[in-house]
């Protein structure tokens, strides 16, 4: 009884160990239902054998306390995911060469911790205006720090992810590599700046650091052991079957506007059919879409630079007509330096050599455009292929998913803000948004795949108190969320806080809140319509008049979820709840900073930002 009642509150047993707990925990994280469901199974067969199955959380320990073989730490930064999926197969790349090796969020690292290192990769993102996603901002302060100690003896390497249309491209890394390297570490192999299409140089990387360490790691008896867990983890990771590179078709339901007529918005609720896929996902997830670009948009492009649509190029090593290339492999929507720079290239325009050399003009130059404006702005005639090679890979859109599959089944809902304005004389559309909203017709198909987050979820303990704080789309994974703890029965408190301009025309999904007021499920509800008096009225703005309920809660336990923009109102909310924490917590600047740092590694204050 006392070992199952442990479990359930999140803490291990007198059976279980806390690092044997810690890597069960680290192991399922992220699994789905189906998975965990495999995992069970599997380790029930085991059970009734009487076999024992090897940890690697107890070949480390056992390395590291030897002190003769090293380990390679493999810390991720991941906001939405995908630098834990790099860090999981280099830390596999690291297991088949027969390295002891251990996988860890930066949220879960010790920072002081990496004075006693040998060997570290750094795989993180970068996020909003150069800033390290949320489970990296600790360790990224820590290294910057008169505290971060010196280690001569670090091998290391980084690689950053980042989107080179924004100005501080993967300045994360940037700032990781050149920390360390003035703590007296050395990188063992130089770091390496991905855009959005990472992933081959991101294995090349990881390749090369596998083979750099080969002298100073030999294979160790562990290494069998190390190959038969993995045989394991490839058995529950087939379980997912679609993936990014592997998506599944789905077919779109429904595409409805939920904001009024007269709104500033259009704001469209989407569902979309998972049936026969087996797809299964969690509250707090997001959803990937593959999308098509504009068909009238490919043609004007092709008429510009006097190209045939029919002429045969190549992308990514698959041979394909000019005109299926721009509609469905290339990036048409999302303007960026680097088309810039190659376009010059390829046509000699002295204009747009004199606009890259002013970078802060060309940031500007670019806030509104899209690669159609540019090739209108500077026209010529351009050799098909060569414009192919100026336009970057296509990527897959990612939305907060808005359902819990408790209440939708084989279904997933988005809520999606059509990006559509016109501006330079043309109407400019959102690439996945125009798609979902507008292009794409009910019943229509559209390739899609589940993207966890692992960095938004529900507490594990449904009597939990839950604050949620998500103006605009951000209300969608509150959706899920409420959704989900209607399912479960949950006891815990539920307060919303949700923004828009106008309650008349932009109170999204108004009947259902109501609904789970009126139920009892929705505890409290605050609301914040910016247009709908004089003064313009924020979310941030009613947490501070709630501040001391707030607080209340904060000391009761409750989690805090801030989902929507990155830029301005997060970092709003954040300097809201500083305040309250001062406040009402009769504390200075640095004892609120401690206060809410602890809320974040606690996971009790979580983000899904953009």
């Amino acid at each position: 009884m006392s070992a199952n009642s442990n479990q359930t509150n999140g803490a291990p047993g007198p059976i279980i160990s806390e690092p044997q707990w810690n890597a069960i925990t680290q192991a399922i994280a992220g699994l789905n239902a189906q998975q965990l469901s495999w995992v069970s199974g599997y380790l029930a067969g085991l059970a009734a054998s009487g076999q024992a199955l090897p940890q690697s959380a107890g070949a480390v320990a056992n390395a590291e306390a030897a002190g003769d073989a090293p380990v390679l730490t493999i810390l991720y930064g991941s906001q939405t995911g995908n630098a834990k999926g790099i860090a999981q197969s280099l830390q596999a790349k690291a297991e088949a060469a027969g390295y002891t090796s251990k996988l860890l969020s930066m949220a879960d690292y010790k920072p002081r911790q990496i004075k006693a290192e040998t060997h570290v990769a750094i795989v993180a993102s970068t996020h909003g205006e150069g800033e390290p996603p949320d489970d990296a901002i600790e360790l990224h302060e820590f290294l910057g720090s008169k505290k971060a100690p010196k280690n001569a003896n670090l091998k290391y390497s980084v690689l950053s992810l980042g989107d080179s249309s924004y100005e501080f491209f993967c300045q994360t890394g940037k700032d990781f590599d050149e920390r360390l390297a003035k703590l007296g570490a050395t990188a063992v192999v130089p770091r390496v700046d991905c855009d959005v299409d990472y992933e081959s140089e991101a294995q090349a990387w990881c390749e090369k650091f596998i083979e750099s360490l080969k002298s100073d790691f030999t294979a160790q008896a562990g290494a069998a052991v190390a190959m038969q867990q993995g045989s394991a983890v490839q058995a529950v990771a087939a379980a997912q079957t679609y993936t990014k590179k592997a998506p599944f078709t789905a077919t779109l339901l429904t595409s409805q506007k939920i904001t009024g007529r007269d709104s500033v918005k259009d704001i469209r609720h989407i569902e979309i059919s998972l049936e026969d896929s087996g797809i299964q996902y969690q509250a707090g997830d997001a959803l990937g879409v593959w999308f098509k670009n504009d068909t009238a948009l490919v043609e004007e492009l092709i008429g510009l630079i006097e190209a045939n649509a029919d002429e045969t190029v190549e992308v990514d090593g698959q041979s394909l007509t000019l005109a299926e290339a721009l509609i469905s492999k290339l990036e048409l929507t999302l303007s960026y330096p680097g088309f810039v720079k190659a376009y010059q290239e390829a046509t000699g325009s002295e204009a747009l050599a004199k606009l890259l050399e002013d970078k802060a003009a060309l940031r500007e130059y670019l806030a509104d455009r899209q690669i159609a404006d540019i090739v209108r702005d500077y026209p010529a005639t351009v050799a098909a292929q060569t414009f192919v090679n100026a336009c970057r890979p296509i990527t897959p859109r990612l939305y907060s998913i808005a359902s819990s599959q408790s209440e939708v089944e084989d279904e997933v809902h988005l809520t999606i803000a059509h990006v559509d304005y016109d501006a330079f004389g043309k109407r400019h559309q959102g690439g996945a948004s125009g798609y979902l909203c507008e292009r794409l017709e009910e019943g229509g198909e559209v390739e899609v795949f589940v993207e966890p987050n692992d960095n938004f979820r529900l507490p594990a303990n449904p009597d939990t108190p839950v604050i949620m704080i998500g103006p605009g789309t951000g209300i969608a994974p509150f959706r899920s969320f409420m959704q989900e703890r209607d399912a479960q029965g949950a006891e815990g408190k539920n307060w919303l806080f949700f923004g828009n301009p106008s309650f008349t025309q932009d109170f999204l999904y108004q009947l259902e809140w109501q609904a789970y007021v009126k139920s009892g499920l929705l505890s409290r509800i605050s609301l914040a319509f910016s247009r709908d008096q004089a003064e313009k009225i924020y979310v941030q703005d009613r947490l501070l008049e709630e501040g001391k309920d707030v607080f209340a809660w904060l000391e009761e336990g409750a989690h805090v979820y801030v989902c929507g923009d990155a830029n301005r109102m997060a970092k709003d909310v954040e300097n809201a709840l500083l305040d309250i924490i001062k406040t009402h917590g009769n504390k200075d600047d640095s004892e609120a900073k401690a206060y809410l740092l602890a809320l974040r590694k606690a996971k009790r204050y979580q983000k899904d930002v953009y």
